[in-house]
């Protein structure tokens, strides 16, 4: 069994904006398997100022443990503290051992009878933009949308929400935000006061991670229910999340499998969530088509219904051509079409 990784840089097709800054292009690493006509595909999806493994080192690291793997030997110890590199392993061992590289998880989306729903993502720029994204994302047949908010005037992001509202009600269109963290604890909860009146489903992250106390007061208070996303990245250890969500008792969290470890780490997220009647979705952290894949077909298997963060396959000029198609605010996946990546 021969195992290599290939850095691929995606390029955006417009600069897309949140209140950390702005976005031109997206690093990511595949690693491949080998062994005779067997084949097998993972991605680790380093997000570069933001995934807790982007320390310098990562590509040594990513080579050592495709050399552990390549002589059978376990690498659990090696990925403890790279998220993406052990994402990209479970993926890649999926896939090596499906009859099909891009077959991961058996379901009536992977087979192409059930579309997942997923929430129509509108990026930042000026409001005139974030007003044609919506809008041209209603007329497409999203009835869930996603703003990122947090680095416009907050006046002129309310004004925008009060145009959704006079268009559309609440049972007509969800409307999620995203803050990224923007918000000052101090004046979070004034914030979250005036975006509650426009019947918004939650707001992710409202304020920066690593203030569990400022968060925790937060969630007590909050006329919105508020959404950890940031704020798990990094949390490795199940005691340590158990106390997070213990502590903070948020009303959802956001798993982004390739920043938090991989489906397995995921999925223990969600069972702690759970027994705390935590809710929770599933979003892409900017994976290519190769991981967007992945991540669709495992959360199709987790069988829920409420609209998912994976609409983000389309934001790349260079991505992977894939069966995934994104109609009527719904990600496909069309057996029909053939996947054009080259091992």
């Amino acid at each position: 069994m021969k195992l290599d990784f290939k850095k691929y840089i995606l390029n955006f097709r417009r600069p897309s904006g949140t209140s950390r800054g702005v976005l031109r292009q997206k690093e990511t690493y595949f690693i491949e398997i080998i062994d005779g006509n067997r084949r097998g595909v993972g991605e680790c999806g380093l997000f570069r100022g933001l995934s807790y493994d982007d320390v310098p080192g990562f590509e040594a690291q990513l080579k050592t443990v495709c050399n552990a793997l390549e002589k059978g030997e376990d690498t659990k110890t090696l990925c403890t503290n790279f998220p993406s590199i052990q994402m990209g392993v479970e993926m890649a061992l999926l896939s090596f051992n499906s009859p099909t590289p891009f077959q991961l998880f058996d379901s009536a989306f992977s087979r192409g009878q059930q579309p997942i729903s997923i929430n129509g993502l509108v990026w930042m720029g000026n409001i005139a933009y974030m007003r044609q994204q919506v809008f041209d994302k209603i007329d497409a047949g999203f009835d869930c949308i996603k703003l990122k908010i947090g680095a416009l005037d907050f006046a002129d992001e309310c004004q925008l929400l009060t145009e959704i509202r006079e268009r559309y009600s609440a049972k007509e269109v969800t409307l999620r935000v995203d803050a990224n963290g923007a918000f000052s604890a101090d004046e979070a909860l004034d914030k979250l006061m005036t975006l509650s009146t426009f019947d918004l489903h939650s707001i992710e992250q409202p304020i920066a991670a690593g203030q569990p106390d400022a968060l925790a007061e937060l969630c007590v208070k909050t006329p919105l229910p508020i959404a950890l996303d940031e704020e798990l990245i990094g949390v490795l250890h199940q005691d340590d999340q158990r106390r997070l969500l213990e502590k903070i008792k948020p009303q959802y969290i956001i798993l982004k499998p390739s920043l938090l470890g991989g489906f397995a780490a995921s999925a223990a997220w969600i069972r702690l969530a759970e027994e705390r009647n935590i809710q929770w979705w599933v979003t892409s952290a900017l994976e290519s088509n190769i991981g967007l894949n992945a991540i669709s077909q495992w959360t199709a298997s987790l069988q829920t219904t409420t609209p998912q963060g994976l609409g983000t396959g389309s934001l790349f000029t260079n991505n992977i051509e894939s069966p995934l198609v994104v109609a009527k605010g719904m990600l496909h996946h069309n057996n029909s079409l053939t996947w054009d990546y080259r091992f």
